[in-house]
């Protein structure tokens, strides 16, 4: 495809400074490091309300702050959620007395990075309120919903009532309430195209898929090829399993996922409007491009059940770019808060440990392709350059590292991770090396401090050894070294654990759990594969 670019590495980066010309916007002067849009005008004497998430889904996030809606948007790379960095100095840069509201969408490096973004910030002395999105109906109620476009309700319900002065209480309240209401669902016709590795199509002519997510994960359920009215109804007919059965009042948003002309959306609204559903919609939002999977052939729908309160949160006056026109003005930055330092120890040499993390960073920068290749067949497509990044980090950090200590070298490593790697591995992997560092301390064993610090990495991540992850990996080689094993014995077991994910197809956990028998099959778990590659990389 032919894309309106300049250079593929910086497309988040200009498409930000072009929003910006908006001269309500400005942006936090560490831009590019940290991508914080915010409001030029801030009142913190309001709650701030606070979301963001990968790029590509654009005009969400940024182009919906503004007054009446978000105070703060935070921006990843393309389909990879923002730092915790990131989102830490959107709280801090924003948030007042009365608190923040961070607006999350269900995935697990949003829920990772804001959750610990808003714990750090409450360290800080900020009130801080979490609410988690998942309005996304395809994949049943036995599994964790994915966040699509109805979080935008939320966005609108909770930007109305801090822009009216009401407490963090009632704000967080209002946004769980829309949360709850909230049911969509998704249907393409074509993936949406990166601007980089582009994918060949995996629909042919006479195949659409229906209930996909926004990061190019394929859909549930593969359906035939129909004319819009047909498709229309089969999308209807899915939502309809999960709306209330009592009647309701409901807000309509219909959203293109990308590439569907003006034209074409305007023909699906026509059919929905010839839904039964259609006779209990009283507001809508679009048909328009809310919240894309770059330029994905395909729609969203997403319903609202709608009392008075909810709609007069949704029709008050909101001025977000993304809803009104505006008169091109300059960009501007303000001062960015100044965080804790990431490299808190004096810097120390041991030879051995020099050598065995110039050996790692080594093989995961070598491994960005190959890794990247096997996850655009199960995920998003980034894991081997979310490895690569942390470890070009490490190796540009490698003489201030504090090597003879093996406590405060795990708890660096852990805040190096947490700051410079996206995505939900970095910050995993973050809560592992800090957990492990503070275990040194107390067992002066690295196996048994390495292997609790994986307990807590699967405390906060959720998942555990079985379910396709890179834990298959890690458990049994750190239950190795916690017994005193050989870095061999190790490799062996760590190696045994990411063939085993070859043949892992059902899993209620992660992006795996979105995909079907026959997208797994075969194919190892990415970072499975690549703690396996490390340990082999360490053995004589």
């Amino acid at each position: 495809m032919k894309f309106f670019i300049n250079n593929p590495q910086q497309v988040v980066d200009e498409g930000i400074e072009g929003l910006l010309t908006d001269p309500n916007l400005t942006k936090l002067d560490n831009f590019p490091e940290v991508r914080v849009v915010l409001r030029k005008n801030i009142d913190k004497n309001k709650v701030a309300v606070i979301s963001g998430g990968g790029s590509g889904h654009e005009p969400a996030h940024a182009g919906f702050v503004g007054e009446g809606m978000l105070t703060a948007a935070v921006c990843g790379d393309i389909f990879a959620s923002p730092s915790v960095d990131a989102v830490l100095s959107a709280i801090v840069a924003t948030t007042g007395e009365k608190g923040c509201l961070l607006i999350i969408k269900n995935y697990t490096g949003d829920r990772l990075n804001f959750g610990l973004a808003a714990e750090q910030a409450r360290d800080m002395g900020y009130k801080v309120e979490t609410v988690i999105v998942g309005d996304d109906i395809a994949l049943g109620e036995d599994v964790e919903q994915r966040g699509l476009a109805g979080t935008l309700f939320v966005h609108k319900a909770a930007g109305y009532l801090a822009e009216e002065g009401k407490s963090l209480a009632e704000v967080t309240k209002m946004a769980k309430k829309v949360a709850e209401q909230t049911f969509s669902i998704g249907l393409s016709l074509e993936e949406g195209q990166k601007f980089q590795n582009p994918e060949s199509s995996r629909l042919d002519q006479s195949e659409a898929e229906l209930g996909l997510g926004i990061h190019g994960e394929p859909g549930v359920e593969t359906i035939s090829m129909d004319n819009a009215e047909s498709l229309m109804q089969k999308a209807i007919q899915k939502l309809k399993e999960y709306l209330p059965a009592e009647e309701k009042e409901y807000a309509l948003m219909l959203n293109n996922l990308g590439s569907v002309t003006p034209i074409e959306m305007n023909i699906l609204l026509y059919a929905f409007q010839k839904s039964e559903l259609a006779e209990r919609v009283k507001l809508i939002v679009g048909p328009s491009q809310l919240m894309t999977s770059l330029n994905m052939n395909g729609f969203s729908i997403s319903m609202l059940a709608i009392d008075e309160e909810i709609k007069k949160a949704l029709t008050a006056k909101a001025t977000p770019v993304s809803w009104f026109i505006r008169e091109f003005g300059k960009i501007s930055a303000v001062e960015s808060p100044q965080l804790p330092e990431t490299l808190p120890f004096k810097a120390s040499s041991n030879s051995a440990k020099e050598e065995s993390l110039q050996k790692i960073t080594k093989e995961l920068i070598s491994l960005e392709k190959e890794l990247n290749a096997i996850d655009e067949k199960v995920g998003d497509g980034d894991a081997g350059s979310t490895f690569a990044t942390g470890a070009k980090k490490l190796q540009e950090l490698h003489d201030q590292l504090p090597f003879n200590n093996d406590a405060e070298l795990l708890i660096t490593i852990g805040r190096i991770l947490a700051r410079e790697t996206g995505g939900s591995s970095g910050v995993l992997l973050s809560i592992m090396f800090t957990r492990a560092g503070n275990a040194y301390k107390e067992h002066q064993h690295l196996g048994k401090a390495l292997n609790e610090g994986l307990q807590k990495m699967k405390e906060f991540g959720g998942a555990e050894e079985g379910q396709r992850t890179m834990i298959d990996a890690l458990q049994p080689a750190f239950t190795v070294l916690a017994e005193d094993g050989t870095i061999e014995e190790a490799a062996k077991k760590a190696r045994e654990g990411a063939n085993k994910t070859k043949e892992i197809t059902n899993t209620d956990f992660g992006r795996s759990s979105y995909l079907s028998e026959k997208s797994l099959k075969d194919i190892p778990d990415p970072g499975a594969e690549a703690v396996a590659k490390v340990f082999e990389v360490l053995t004589p």
